[in-house]
């Protein structure tokens, strides 16, 4: 994953703080509270789930690391070996995150378009090799700078971590001894590219494609119903348990297109927003490339809270201890009162 801020070290960083910190906080305690949902209720350790868990895990580690992957875009004066941790330990989380995003997706979909051999599936049968699958690749591909495949062994590039700024032309910068550490030194072009059209892209296509061949299929079934409904009660206008059918798929919907818009469109304006000022090298606003990078970066990480927030089953543990903790409440501040009266 690619980042393309570069701007004042000490104000860039607090600003990066500032919005990344509370964002960042939220989505770790709303992972654990799932997660702990998930091994408190027995039922839910099954396969499928435990593909949800991993999300989770995968989820939990972003947000652990989401403070430091807009800090990719600042230049800062570390070491070879430090430069290249900074740069590809994010960067995986990243990518493991988004492949656990595609494979529960992938998981859910084959669920609804094809049940009976939905228990057949090879991640069903082999889940330890499943698990291999979405944090393997990633890893691998998020190593390839440390194999060799970066830009460190050319010049360093002068005024860049002097001034803090990049925003002279590469190819006017003098080579000095200075140990600039950018995403430009770690990750080439060629990466770049290939990681956002070749991964992150079409991952995003297929999860969304896949998500509106499942509402294509149930509204295809609503119809079904609704058909099969008159027939029996040869009416021919909408009965009033139609229409609450009709209603709920409405509001399905409307969910799917909100979470959509709210969680992935931010991410995808930041990385072609991106991807335009790395083809064409210009000056750029640090401040709005930050609030980019924070916002688009951490409203994606918020997809699998969407997905695991709306299954009670999930929350149901959290909910019971948040009872037990008000009723306790109530109990004390009832004997308080009376002992003061």
């Amino acid at each position: 994953m690619m980042d393309c801020n570069d701007s004042h070290p000490l104000s860039g960083e607090q600003l990066i703080y500032a919005i990344t910190i509370p964002l960042s906080t939220s989505i770790i305690l709303a992972n654990l509270v799932i997660i702990l949902g998930i091994a408190c209720n027995r039922q839910l350790h099954n396969t499928p789930n435990y593909f949800f868990l991993s999300l989770l895990v995968a989820d939990l580690c972003t947000g652990v690391a989401l403070p430091f992957i807009p800090l990719m875009g600042l230049n800062r004066e570390l070491s070879f070996s430090s430069c290249l941790v900074a740069h590809v330990f994010p960067n995986f989380l990243f990518l493991a995150f988004l492949f656990n995003l595609v494979v529960v997706h992938y998981e859910r979909y084959i669920c609804i378009v094809d049940p009976l051999h939905y228990t057949n599936l090879w991640m069903h049968r082999s889940f330890p090799l499943a698990l291999l699958v979405v944090w393997a690749p990633p890893l691998l591909f998020a190593s390839l700078p440390a194999f060799g495949w970066n830009n460190w062994t050319g010049p360093d590039w002068n005024g860049c971590c002097a001034s803090g700024h990049d925003e002279t032309p590469l190819s006017n910068c003098l080579p000095n001894r200075t140990k600039c550490c950018s995403y430009r030194r770690v990750f080439p072009n060629a990466f770049i590219y290939l990681e956002v059209y070749g991964l992150v892209l079409p991952a995003i296509l297929t999860i969304a494609g896949m998500t509106g061949r499942v509402l294509w299929i149930t509204r295809g079934q609503l119809r079904d119903m609704c058909r099969l409904h008159r027939s029996v009660e040869r009416g021919s206008q909408a009965s009033d348990h139609e229409q609450r059918l009709n209603l709920r798929y409405t509001r399905c919907v409307v969910a799917v297109s909100l979470t959509f818009l709210a969680c992935w469109v931010p991410y995808l304006i930041y990385m072609h927003v991106c991807i335009a000022f790395l083809i064409s090298d210009t000056k750029r606003s640090s401040a709005t490339h930050i609030v980019l990078s924070c916002t688009g970066i951490g409203s994606m990480a918020v997809v699998p809270l969407v997905l695991g927030l709306a299954n009670r089953q999930y929350t149901e543990p959290a909910y019971k201890l948040l009872q037990k903790l008000r009723d306790r409440w109530r109990r004390r501040m009832r004997a308080s009162e009376e002992v003061s009266v």
